[in-house]
């Protein structure tokens, strides 16, 4: 069973800034991290191998310095690693980037994929579905657990607002999971040092042999046009009087604002 886990470096801070002209995130100077939601699909990849055998490959799309991301998650005991970068990926929307990893899929050979269920940097959560799409497979979202794997099939359940599903699929398929599914495990000093050595193969736009058109800014439908910080204001009245007269000031100007 070959399985493939697709995850993405995002800043390590909440404070995200925009670059004006651009509209898309600085990423200079601001240390990187894997998907804190892509660290559970790594760890469902190796409890899988662990439970049913088979081959663990994880794949991403990034500058040079998106290396680091998948160094380390072979630290933690995926086998083989994928980086696609090139220029011509730049200002990627989530439908580019779904194209440029189905093409680096389709090159690689997959059974499952496993993807975390957003993106910390983005949150659309559109990337799992796009790729399942543009593969042709099955997809779940939200999965919560891998009930078992039998007989070319899945069977996972699903986690809801307000309660669970239980879903079955054939092999191939593509699932995305929450941080309900497992406790992701921390690297060993074993696994570091391997992780030092490994090569990473590198892919670029003409490795992939995909139609052109449909990489990077050219194959991005979605354009920003503006991004935009939300002013909040505030504001409050003092309220004089004895307690009776300040509870009865206070209805009325809840009744002014139609909160009651």
């Amino acid at each position: 069973m070959k399985i493939i886990v697709c995850i993405k470096q995002v800043p390590d801070t909440t404070e995200i800034k925009i670059d004006p002209e651009t509209n898309r995130i600085i990423r200079e100077g601001v240390e990187a991290i894997i998907n804190p939601f892509d660290t559970y699909a790594l760890e469902e990849a190796l409890r899988l191998k662990e439970k049913y055998g088979g081959e663990t490959i994880v794949l991403s799309m990034g500058p040079p310095q998106a290396d680091s991301a998948l160094r380390e998650a072979i630290s933690l005991g995926l086998e083989k690693a994928v980086l696609l970068s090139d220029r011509d990926f730049a200002g990627s929307d989530t439908l580019a980037t779904s194209y440029t990893l189905g093409k680096a899929i389709e090159k690689i050979g997959f059974d499952i994929i496993i993807c975390g269920k957003e993106a910390m940097d983005g949150s659309t959560g559109q990337i799992g579905p796009e790729l399942a799409e543009i593969l042709n497979i099955p997809h779940i979202s939200y999965v919560s657990k891998i009930v078992e794997i039998k007989e070319r099939k899945i069977k996972v359940e699903r986690m809801m607002e307000d309660h669970y599903e239980v879903l079955e699929t054939m092999l191939p398929a593509l699932i995305s999971v929450t941080k309900e599914i497992n406790e992701p495990r921390l690297p060993s000093l074993r696994g570091r040092l391997r992780a030092k050595k490994e090569k990473i193969t590198t892919w670029n736009l003409l490795d992939l042999e995909g139609e052109k058109k449909r990489f990077g800014a050219d194959g991005s439908p979605t354009r920003v046009i503006k991004i935009f910080h939300t002013e909040i204001k505030k504001s409050g009245i003092i309220l004089d009087g004895n307690v009776s007269e300040t509870a009865e000031k206070l209805y009325e100007e809840l009744k002014k604002q139609n909160i009651v």
